[in-house]
């Protein structure tokens, strides 16, 4: 019999309540909070307690039999052990590695969303666990906007700012006559936000605005990235560049006079030493309209109509997150801010620039805000970084040097990797360049509840719980809520929550009570929501007592106060409201860049041709653009093995959408499983023929499962359709070394035989427990 269950879950794309019956998840049904609820929540119910859950913990057979070394990852059967020994093996083996090579050979992974949670944030509590044993090497920035965290700060301030202030869709409607979208704002980004999201409103904000008769330019090489109902122009240029583009648009103002001199010269500094280098005075070569269709591929009057009309009327210019995932990435966000400021717009309503908007749920949305608290993750007395991107460098080059952001590094000699929440073998590029560099640890651990690739790549896996086996809040900073995550399942077999895992190994190496401070998981939630209280009625918002708040599952901050122009307070007075950047003001030249001497990111914004690109002569062997964007049917890699992701496969693997054009040339129809190829590695995907990808590019969405025909060799076929087996790991710059995934040439073919099964959703082989 069914009966309504008292809990409520909260996930990284929306809350739910859950129907349990018999013990099992049969449903889960959107909170009614939620105007336009995300479909994604229906592969929990398929997956939950799926035949891939880890239902104890195993250790790879080769690692127990031979002890720490190199070697076997991906390729060998496990072995069931009991939680003790478990245990003392994670224990000594972290004690070993500090004892022979210090806490400097600890490297503490977890990138990757993992769970939503105040308190059960898998990397959280890695990050305070590792603290507290003495300490690890950790990463910075993220794979998702590294290179702008690191440039923006130089140029308009910090990048935070702009996830949480800019420009809000209400304002938008309102004052915004035309929207130029670079990368565009694909609606099935939003379903997600990070931390969790209450109400889902991008979709409605668009409408809004199209209502109101904002007309919008999409520039991007994928028509979904636009909403239909936008009716947007869509221009194609060459993937990778738009700043070529960008600097088209700015040349054409600054010749007809179309630029604003006045705030160039109150609100910015650098343009008198851009100028030069934009028309052509320094290097022979004036970036016009002509120059930038060359380049790009899009007609110079064409450019020359789109500048005029931004100057026109009331202009706001967007970019997506994407552009910055490329070969220096840096120069499109950078470019972006100086084409607005040469317009003059920044500061007044509805115009400027944005950034982020349709990458996730809480771009444009205007709510209240508060500092929700969250597990303190302590201190870390290991000083050593890495840039987040360059985890395989760091594996195949200890005692490298390497620059990042004005500074010299030297890649430590990791011997251990502990990991909780996230895939590797989902976020990095060069996946066969990984694959060589994950064998160098002697040791890698990881707490997952999936038999997912990550697990399948460890030496030894401990079973975690998923949101639904555990009590949590999720705070939603940028969308007002605090919700209760209630506990709506016993744990699916021996797993135990990541907190429970930690606690249990810090009490073996005996700092157990600083890990807990003596609480236990309502201890902790309890003390969370106290500090968030406080920090409420600081600013005069009564929240109830805990026992209310969950009772009621889920507490609204009061409706905020009228949104103000972004950056309006700047424009008016940039002495009195200056900017966090070194000058105050927004930079076009830095000086503080200039002394770092980078070649491959100079102090203002130039065109620097990709590594490979359309325009290359790499393109006569691989004349296809892989767009490996964001899927519409997960979050990342998480839950593929789900019903919403499953529902969406070609042929059993990931869909690759190819042009009519290029797909008749290659003899290839709706449904054909192909093979997509380069130097770098291959990969099967099942082919979708739409118009609704430029000519002479394809889109392979990430977060298909890794699934290589012989496990462990670098360089086999993928049978699943993972991109970054093809994708570029190179770093976007000295300046950030971001990702540079969607800097990636590839060739298409149709399959020829019978293709291998997909196997990454049938478990490794287990052997008995010992």
């Amino acid at each position: 019999m069914s009966e309504p269950s008292p809990a409520r879950t909260a996930l990284h794309w929306g809350g739910y309540d859950p129907e349990v019956r018999d013990g099992r998840l049969v449903a889960l049904r959107p909170i009614p909070q939620d105007p336009d609820p995300s479909p994604l929540g229906r592969s929990y119910v398929t997956s939950v307690d799926d035949e891939l859950r880890i239902r104890q913990p195993m250790i790879r057979a080769g690692w127990l039999e031979h002890g720490p070394g190199r070697g076997g990852r991906g390729a060998e059967p496990f072995v069931a052990v009991d939680w003790d020994r478990a245990l003392d093996v994670v224990a000594g083996e972290l004690s070993r590695v500090r004892r022979t090579h210090g806490n400097r050979a600890i490297y503490g992974g977890s990138y990757g969303w993992g769970s939503a949670g105040a308190f059960h944030f898998p990397a959280a509590q890695l990050q305070r666990f590792l603290g507290l044993f003495g300490g690890f090497v950790r990463s910075v920035n993220t794979y998702s906007t590294a290179a702008g965290d690191v440039i923006m700060p130089y140029v308009a301030g910090n990048f935070f700012r702009f996830l949480v202030d800019q420009t809000s869709w209400s304002t938008i409607a309102a004052h915004s006559k035309l929207v130029v979208m670079f990368g565009g704002v694909p609606l099935k980004n939003t379903q997600i936000s990070y931390g969790g999201v209450v109400r889902h409103r991008t979709a409605d904000g668009l409408r809004a605005c199209q209502r109101a008769g904002v007309e919008f330019v999409y520039v991007g090489p994928v028509k979904d990235d636009a909403a239909d109902f936008l009716g947007a122009e869509w221009l194609t240029p060459r993937p990778n560049t738009d700043v070529a583009l960008m600097l088209g648009l700015a040349h054409t103002l600054v010749a007809e006079g179309l630029h604003d001199e006045d705030f160039l010269a109150r609100c910015c500094v650098g343009f008198e030493k851009f100028r030069p280098y934009l028309m052509g005075d320094t290097d022979g070569q004036a970036k016009d309209a002509d120059w930038a269709a060359s380049m790009t591929g899009i007609e110079a009057q064409m450019i020359r109509r789109l500048a005029r009309r931004m100057a026109a009327e009331r202009t706001l210019i967007t970019a997506s997150w994407s552009l910055q995932r490329a070969d220096h990435g840096e120069q499109p966000f950078w470019m972006l801010v100086s084409l607005a400021a040469i317009l003059g717009q920044i500061g007044l309503p509805g115009g400027g620039f944005g950034y982020g908007y349709g990458s996730v749920s809480s771009v444009g949305a205007h709510t209240n805000r508060l500092n929700w608290a969250v597990l303190d993750r302590g201190t870390n007395p290991v000083e050593e970084i890495i840039p987040v991107a360059r985890i395989a460098d760091m594996l195949l080059n200890p005692g490298g040097l390497f620059a990042y952001n004005g500074e010299h590094y030297v890649y430590p000699d990791i011997r251990l990797i502990y990991w909780a929440g996230g895939n590797v073998f989902h976020h990095h590029q060069d996946l066969n360049r990984l694959l060589r560099a994950w064998q160098k640890p002697e040791t890698i651990i990881v707490h997952e509840p999936w038999w997912t690739p990550m697990a399948r790549h460890a030496d030894i896996v401990l079973p975690a719980t998923t949101p639904f086996e555990r009590n949590d809040m999720v705070s939603t900073p940028r969308d007002g809520f605090l919700l209760a995550n209630k506990q709506a399942l016993a744990p699916i077999g021996e797993a135990r929550s990541d907190h429970a895992i930690f606690a249990a190994v810090a009490e073996r190496l005996g700092f157990a009570e600083r890990f807990t401070e003596g609480r236990d998981e309502m201890g902790w939630l309890r003390h969370l929501y106290r500090i968030s209280q406080r920090r409420a009625a600081e600013r005069g918002v009564r929240m109830p007592e805990f026992d209310e708040f969950w009772e009621a599952g889920l507490f609204e901050l009061p409706a905020p106060k009228p949104a103000q122009p972004f950056l309006a307070a700047f424009r008016a007075d940039p002495q009195a409201h200056p900017l966090t950047t070194p000058s105050g003001k927004i930079e076009l030249w830095s000086a503080r860049i200039a002394s770092y001497g980078y070649d491959d990111c100079p102090p203002h914004p130039v065109w620097l041709e990709p590594t490979e690109w359309l325009g290359s002569e790499r393109a006569k062997r691989y004349p296809l653009h892989l767009v490996s964007n964001q899927p519409a049917t997960r979050l990342h890699s998480q839950l593929d093995q789900g019903v919403v992701s499953q529902e969406a496969k070609v042929a059993g693997r990931e869909p690759i959408w190819i042009h009519p054009d290029d797909a008749a040339r290659r003899g290839i129809r709706d449904g054909t499983v192909v093979r997509v190829f380069n130097d770098r590695g291959q990969c099967l995907a099942g082919a979708v023929v739409t118009p609704r990808v430029q000519p002479s590019v394809v889109q392979l969405a990430t977060g298909a499962w890794y699934d290589p025909l012989e496990p462990g060799l670098p360089g086999t076929l993928e049978k699943h359709g993972n991109p970054n087996v093809l994708t570029l790991d190179k770093g976007t710059s000295q300046l950030a070394q971001g990702s540079s995934a969607h800097t990636t040439l590839v060739e298409v073919e149709a399959y020829q035989g019978v293709p291998p099964p997909v196997s990454v959703f049938t478990p490794p082989v287990v052997k008995r427990r010992l």
